[in-house]
């Protein structure tokens, strides 16, 4: 008797030193940071790539995975799931033993004196079986559950950064852009100032020049904290210091076409982790039911005893312990039907879920198609135009034909068109980034073909 008080007290410390160990599953923080990429720093057509020593050079697929690995967002759901395997862990774990030590009639505390017992004790109370698998089948729906919302997570944080790294490309163009109107702007101003001299042009034409050399200017410097801001975004989903310098090696192309939107709507009602949610959900509600139901199951009672001041050997005990279910309406009006009815709740909500899945799709799917069919009608007829508008303005200005007013006007046509081109180009990708987010799957599954010229 007395090995078996030794043995099951080593388990019970073996269990709890066990129990204390750090979770295995936890992953170091990323020191390393994003990779750097060496094309970054060559030349691009957008101007110099930033080159001091501390710059991270991302392409966007770097960026996607940088995110997926250091965004703060993601860890702290990563640690719920921990958390929900912890809470399984809890539903399924065996009762501790009690372990009691008796003195009876003793003259002192805790058997000072002579006690005429002298009882030690263990006892185990076991629950029916079947909870134990029932409690498994909630804490697993419970884990799955929280997956759920990682993977919904990790999917809005990869749409995020790409719009963001869509952005920062938006902005460096349309700084490569400014930078090339305002060489403009200066170089009309010279052949301005020239004719003025030489008395051709009247003053007011001079004075307008002026005004579009330091309008060119203006918006260099408003385009420069649009920079600052993009950066300053993506160094932040990509847990960086937000003033860190951060340099871009990827350049805005139109999208490929998109695929048939019956099949992005398919794929979404198959892929996206809201529904794969709930639908875990269900199952642990399920289980919960049916666990309430079994309220009056008995639990069953194993002890070992023994009396250190009697002979003899020890003596086994076992029992059941079995609630008597007299007010049972208290339970199939309680528990039952509370689990009941949140499983109607979830019920209900799957089917919204899902028409909001599928209006979400349509939604994304018109943004993304209208973005392409308006860079595709920028590229094809209207930039074609203006600039064909500003070359003829141009030249029949130095021939002495135009006046400055319609050459300027020309030119301010080209650098909004070139901006709207931009801005067109930045929107569909965007778009389509978040289309990707709505589908719950890569677009490329869908569609053929790659990305196409600028």
């Amino acid at each position: 008797m007395r090995h078996l008080t030794w043995v099951l007290a080593l388990a019970s410390f073996a269990g709890a030193a066990s129990a204390q160990q750090p979770d295995s599953v936890r992953r170091a923080p990323d020191a390393a940071g994003p990779p750097m990429v060496p094309d970054c720093v060559r030349p691009t057509p957008l101007g110099p790539a930033v080159t001091a020593p501390d710059t991270v050079c991302l392409t966007r697929e770097a960026a996607l995975a940088a995110a997926a690995a250091r965004n703060p967002q993601i860890r702290a759901v990563e640690e719920q799931v921990a958390q929900a395997r912890a809470r399984r862990v809890q539903g399924v774990a065996i009762p501790d033993p009690q372990f009691d030590v008796q003195f009876n009639e003793a003259t002192g505390l805790f058997g000072g004196g002579s006690a005429t017992d002298r009882i030690v004790g263990t006892t185990l109370q076991l629950p029916f079986p079947d909870k134990f698998r029932l409690r498994g089948k909630i804490g697993s729906a419970d884990v799955r559950s929280t997956e759920t919302l990682l993977l919904a997570l990790r999917q809005g944080i990869a749409a995020l950064t790409s719009q963001v790294y869509d952005s920062l490309l938006a902005a460096l163009r349309h700084q490569h852009d400014l930078e090339q109107a305002k060489a403009l702007a200066e170089d009309f101003l010279k052949k301005t100032d020239a004719r003025f001299e030489g008395g051709s042009a009247a003053r007011l034409d001079v004075i307008r020049a002026r005004v579009d050399v330091a309008q060119a200017q203006n918006d260099l410097i408003a385009n420069a904290r649009d920079i600052v801001n993009a950066r300053a975004s993506l160094n932040r989903l990509i847990d960086r210091p937000l003033g860190a310098p951060l340099a871009v090696s990827d350049s805005l192309v139109l999208p490929p076409p998109l695929a048939d939107l019956d099949r992005l709507e398919a794929a979404a009602f198959e892929a996206r982790p809201e529904l794969a949610g709930i639908v875990r959900q269900q199952e642990g509600a399920k289980a919960t039911t049916t666990l309430a139901k079994e309220y009056w199951l008995p639990d069953f009672i194993f002890g070992l005893s023994k009396n250190y001041a009697s002979p003899g050997p020890g003596l086994f005990s076992t029992g059941i312990s079995l609630p008597l279910p007299v007010f049972f309406w208290q339970h199939s009006k309680g528990e039952i039907a509370e689990s009941h009815h949140r499983e109607l709740e979830l019920a209900a909500s799957y089917r919204d879920v899902r028409a909001q899945v599928g209006q979400d799709v349509r939604s994304a799917y018109a943004a993304a198609e209208t973005g392409l069919r308006q860079a595709v009608f920028i590229r094809d007829v209207l930039l074609p135009a203006a600039r064909e508008a500003y070359r003829i303005a141009s030249v029949s200005y130095g021939l002495g034909g135009a006046s400055a007013l319609e050459v300027l006007d020309a030119r301010r046509s080209l650098r909004d068109a070139e901006s709207q081109y931009t801005d067109a180009l930045a929107a569909a990708s965007m778009a389509r980034s978040d289309l990707q987010r709505a589908v719950g799957a890569p677009l490329e599954r869908f569609e053929a073909g790659g990305p196409r010229g600028q």
